[in-house]
């Protein structure tokens, strides 16, 4: 009885707590926070000075006593006080409507494939203790299959590639459930230090996330792009000390994320591999769904297509897929309740 009259003034609210952006999805209105997953920390009084986009224009140039932190790492929580109050911002933001009295929401929330019990259980205490009611797990691959509105619970496959800041995640669907899977800790911040190495290397430049970020965003390819793409660069010099500016081109930079692109290609083909055969012929007809920000290098779809002979497209607006997905969950709780992950055993309901 509690219970449905809380689901019926809560605004529930589906969340994409990524290691690299959180999106919050507010039932009936849609997605309505889109910010980075920092935070910046004043040390001197342990004070949150700044969070999501903010925080962001601070990294790399905040004085000695305050730390700008990314409180996940790999998709899972690193520091969970700063997770918590990250949280509670971003539910309170959502919840801030004018109304006097709003019942805690329930949380929907995507998390990687593989995490253990114990990460499982640092979403849901964070989450909890940020405010909500209470809390749902779904796996990202599956939110993201809803988000791009696949038929996950038809009797046939669909391929997920959801590559992320943190994660990337292979997930064959079928019937409301993963049938084979692969995580890979190779994804976005991964290819952003790939840049940075490269350059360090060649150039003997120094560069920080947000400029290694911008060349991936700007020039980053895994084909060859017809009239080829530059890019200017300054950073250190790692002998002089002094300031350099350099010209990348997109060669470069397909150069400097080859290696584990092939890698994600290679996790691909085991999948399959490992995927009954009548599914494996629904695929084939099908084809792979890309989703996430990693879906946005130019020419993986080809390149994919080029190695496994299957068809790939991606999805609509693939960042926010997850989040929609999650969304897509609140707006209709019931007919996917059986399909997030059982809550662990001390899990509270408040």
């Amino acid at each position: 009885m509690l219970e449905k009259f809380f689901g019926k003034f809560s605004h529930d609210l589906g969340i994409d707590l990524g290691t690299a952006n959180t999106l919050v999805y507010a039932k009936e209105k849609g997605i309505i926070i889109n910010e980075p997953t920092i935070v910046a920390v004043n040390t001197r009084s342990d004070q949150i000075v700044a969070i999501g986009a903010e925080s962001r224009k601070m990294l790399g140039k905040t004085p000695s006593h305050i730390e700008v932190i990314r409180p996940l790492v790999d998709g899972v929580i690193s520091n969970f006080e700063v997770t918590e109050k990250m949280l509670r911002y971003f539910i309170e933001k959502a919840q801030r409507d004018g109304a006097s009295f709003r019942p805690r929401p329930r949380v929907v929330i995507g998390v990687p494939l593989d995490i253990t019990e114990v990460e499982r259980k640092a979403v849901e205490d964070a989450t909890l203790s940020a405010g909500a009611r209470e809390v749902f797990l779904v796996e990202e691959p599956m939110a993201a299959a809803i988000g791009a509105r696949l038929p996950i619970k038809d009797p046939s496959a669909s391929l997920v590639l959801d590559i992320g800041g943190g994660t990337t995640e292979i997930a064959v669907i079928s019937l409301g459930g993963v049938v084979t899977t692969r995580s890979l800790r190779i994804a976005g911040d991964v290819f952003n230090r790939n840049v940075a190495q490269y350059i360090r290397d060649h150039f003997n430049l120094l560069i920080g996330d947000i400029t290694a970020e911008n060349i991936k965003i700007n020039i980053g390819s895994v084909v060859e792009i017809d009239g080829g793409r530059e890019i200017q660069v300054r950073g250190r010099d790692i002998i002089s000390g002094l300031p350099r500016e350099i010209t990348v081109t997109d060669a470069q930079v397909r150069d400097a994320l080859s290696k584990n692109i092939k890698i994600i290609i290679e996790n691909i083909k085991l999948t399959l591999e490992e995927t009954p055969p009548e599914l494996v012929a629904d695929i084939y007809e099908k084809g792979i769904v890309l989703t996430g920000g990693g879906a946005l290098l130019y020419g993986l779809e080809k390149l994919i297509y080029q190695a496994t002979q299957i068809p790939v497209t991606i999805a609509d607006d693939p960042l926010t897929c997850v989040a929609r997905g999650t969304g897509m969950i609140v707006e209709d709780f019931e007919h996917f309740k059986d399909i997030g992950i059982p809550p662990s055993n001390e899990m509270r309901v408040i």
